[in-house]
């Protein structure tokens, strides 16, 4: 779909595939050829992209009742086999009007991700888990702890913040969680890793009367202060969502469920993503930094790997982009994303993982592998790894987005 046209865009983007930065033939009445000229036709551009705009307010309209039609009759939000038709009958449509069936389905795909968020943000509302019970969130002014400030006030829970860094508009916010009394329904560690141990364990001193659960990437760091919690007689569990802080809709996202030996704490976190399309896998202390040191920790290294090769190369970035090839594009993408992202969380997650240096190693023997093959020639070896990898790969179930 293209963007909306403003009429004064000179950078040539393509948005309406003319090349209408333009400044040749044509100009702003089109000459004496009676033809239409540049601007009426962005004007046109313009009218046809508000149209577009309006179908989808009314396609969002639509999806909102057909949400609603789903809560009251206790249907599934999400049925893959009618996202499945939707596809397939535009890439049919998309065929007949000289339209590029893999446009149609790009475009089909995102209105259906819209669709979705609208329907699961109602029903969180709707579900009103919280009914005006009180959450303290500890770190709630960070990226993370934003995003369950807004979370669980959807569901009509009291949130409150306790915060060094600042405040959080439209929420009573404290300095110190120390100077707060803890007689909430819910308290939510959402600290950075080295600052949630260290709150944990002093929670554990004042155990809170309500759940308590943190929201680290890695329990090892956390171990010691979840368990003298749990001696503490406290009702803890631990959570770890798989996705960022501009995740809207949870649909083939995980979150995960460590359960510490509370089961009614553990079903009680669950409970606050019942409503959402959220994966909901539940799994022991040990299991989860053993599993992450592969799904995060191999992921992140590989990419910094990456990255630091290109940096260190000598070769121009710009010049490698006119060069570039689409399994270069797509790895260069989730590089970009995880440069990006906080280099001290992401040193976290590598040194704090008690099974980090498994990862590592295999990482490194994986390297020297293909190294090896390909300097001895042996093109039997390098077919043999490429054979085993699409063996593996090829029972990964598909679907869902990757998280972060």
């Amino acid at each position: 779909m293209s963007p909306i046209d403003t009429g004064g865009r000179t950078g040539g983007d393509g948005g309406d595939g003319g090349g209408e930065s333009g400044g040749g033939t044509g100009g702003k009445d089109g000459g004496d050829s009676g033809a239409p000229g540049l601007d009426q036709l962005r004007e046109e551009l313009g009218a046809v992209d508000r149209e577009l705009l309006e179908l989808v307010a009314r396609r969002l309209d639509l999806s909102s009742a057909i949400g609603a039609y789903k809560r009251q009759s206790g249907i599934s939000t999400r049925d893959y086999g009618q996202e499945r038709d939707v596809v397939e009958r535009a890439r049919a449509a998309a065929r007949a009007l000289g339209v590029s069936p893999d446009v149609a389905e790009e475009m089909v795909l995102l209105l259906i991700r819209s669709s979705l968020t609208v329907q699961e943000r109602e029903g969180v509302v709707q579900a009103g888990a919280g009914t005006g019970r009180r959450v303290l969130v500890i770190g709630g002014a960070g990226k993370m702890g934003r995003w369950f400030v807004r979370f669980l006030s959807s569901q009509g829970f009291t949130v409150e913040i306790a915060d060094p860094v600042g405040r959080l508009a439209g929420h009573v916010s404290h300095g110190d969680w120390r100077a707060v009394e803890l007689d909430h329904d819910i308290v939510v560690v959402a600290a950075p890793l080295r600052a949630s141990a260290a709150i944990l364990e002093e929670l554990a001193t004042r155990p809170p009367r309500g759940l308590v659960f943190d929201i680290g990437s890695l329990k090892s760091p956390l171990r010691a202060g979840l368990l003298a919690l749990r001696a503490a007689g406290a009702r803890v569990t631990s959570v770890h969502p798989m996705f960022g802080p501009d995740t809207e809709l949870l649909s083939g996202r995980h979150v995960l469920f460590i359960d510490l030996g509370h089961p009614d704490a553990t079903r009680e976190a669950r409970e606050l993503f019942a409503s959402t399309m959220a994966i909901t896998p539940e799994m022991d202390l040990e299991s989860h930094d053993r599993l992450i040191a592969y799904v995060l920790g191999l992921s992140h290294a590989l990419n910094i790997a990456f990255f630091t090769a290109l940096a260190e190369s000598g070769e121009a970035a710009p010049f490698l982009a006119k060069l570039s090839s689409t399994t270069f594009d797509a790895q260069l993408d989730v590089a970009s994303r995880v440069a990006g992202d906080s280099p001290n969380l992401y040193f976290e997650i590598q040194s704090l993982n008690d099974y980090g240096g498994e990862s590592l190693a295999a990482l490194l023997y994986a390297v020297e592998r293909v190294r090896s093959v390909v300097r001895a020639g042996d093109e039997k070896g390098f077919v043999s790894l490429m054979e085993r990898g699409r063996a593996y790969l090829s029972g990964r179930p598909s679907g869902g987005d990757a998280p972060p």
